[in-house]
């Protein structure tokens, strides 16, 4: 398939708080959590308009009806992360988490996921069961597999086959590849190929990565970080690496829109014009607020993708339809 067409990827990280329990509470960060409520409708909507098949990698614990079918859903193989305000289970569950999504509407989602599923051209991929750090101390690769045996089992409850996954905080293990395989997983989403955004753990994190990525947003210093794509003969899973994470928009910030939309089109454009892939991605409550002027943000990003579609015949396609096009078989 080599040569033949440009692909253009969207995968969003559907987690709302089991993303950032551990660093953000309901009342530093609720606003942009509850706006998911009209955010999912609003993307769906919007991807209807443009024909954007796109991935929503979803937290499993955000597929339960209510309380009783959550703690009946939980692996009993659990990370026993050293720090344990990553640990979501046992106290934080006792504590923090209501009764369903009526009455908590920050750690259930069953509603929005079913929206997802009716949606024509969209995925529902795996976030993990539980928002699971691969990097952090006190995890093992045990319970990673039953993480991710606990989400597949409550997605195909619900009639979903999950056959894609994206690492929470892009902490990416690659011995933890062929557990995936073990369980079906066709594609996942690792980093773009820079020292700016190489996985690491919470702790190894550091202030000057997190300011050239910030720089990175608005000006070309990693590159475009489009992808090559050529037939795969190794065998599932496949890479679908990331080319850009779409920030949301800052009012601080916002006089220099103008270079954040052209660092994201001039990729895709190089992508279309050389038959290559795109791959952008952002979590839903990113959104959640200023959302007139994201999804106007987004509009435009959109706007460019139908002009490299009908000159470039640029395509979109989902994490797992790329992976198919992409193994040597087709199947």
């Amino acid at each position: 398939m080599e040569g033949q067409q440009g692909h253009f990827v969207i995968s969003l990280d559907f987690e709302i708080m089991w993303g950032v329990r551990d660093v953000a509470t309901i009342k530093t960060y609720g606003e942009n959590l509850l706006g998911e409520q009209q955010v999912i409708p609003k993307t769906l909507s919007l991807f209807g308009e443009f024909g954007i098949n796109a991935t929503f990698a979803t937290v499993g614990l955000l597929f339960f009806n209510d309380k009783a079918e959550m703690l009946s859903g939980i692996p009993a193989l659990q990370p026993q992360y050293i720090n344990k305000k990553l640990i979501p289970y046992n106290g934080y569950m006792e504590e923090s988490v209501g009764q369903g999504p009526e009455d908590d509407p920050y750690h259930f989602a069953p509603h929005l996921i079913r929206l997802i599923k009716e949606t024509p051209g969209q995925e529902i991929g795996t976030h993990t069961f539980s928002h699971y750090y691969c990097l952090e101390e006190g995890q093992t690769i045990d319970d990673f597999r039953a993480d991710i045996n606990a989400a597949i089992t409550i997605a195909a409850k619900r009639r979903i086959k999950i056959t894609s996954i994206i690492f929470p905080r892009n902490q990416y293990n690659e011995s933890y590849i062929r557990v995936c395989k073990e369980l079906g997983i066709l594609a996942y989403r690792n980093n773009e190929d820079s020292w700016l955004y190489e996985a690491k753990s919470g702790d190894s994190e550091n202030f000057i990565r997190r300011a050239f990525r910030l720089l990175d947003a608005y000006l070309n210093i990693s590159g475009y970080h489009c992808h090559i794509i050529r037939p795969h003969t190794a065998g599932y899973p496949i890479n679908i690496p990331s080319s850009r994470f779409l920030r949301p928009y800052s009012p601080s910030l916002k006089m220099f829109d103008k270079l954040r939309m052209r660092r994201i089109t001039k990729a895709m454009t190089h992508a279309a014009k050389n038959n290559l892939m795109y791959h952008l991605w952002w979590h839903p409550h990113n959104f959640g607020i200023n959302q007139q002027e994201n999804f106007d943000f987004l509009r435009q990003i959109l706007l460019h993708y139908q002009y490299l579609q009908k000159k470039y015949n640029f395509a979109s396609v989902t994490m797992t339809g790329l992976a198919k096009l992409l193994h040597k078989d087709g199947e």
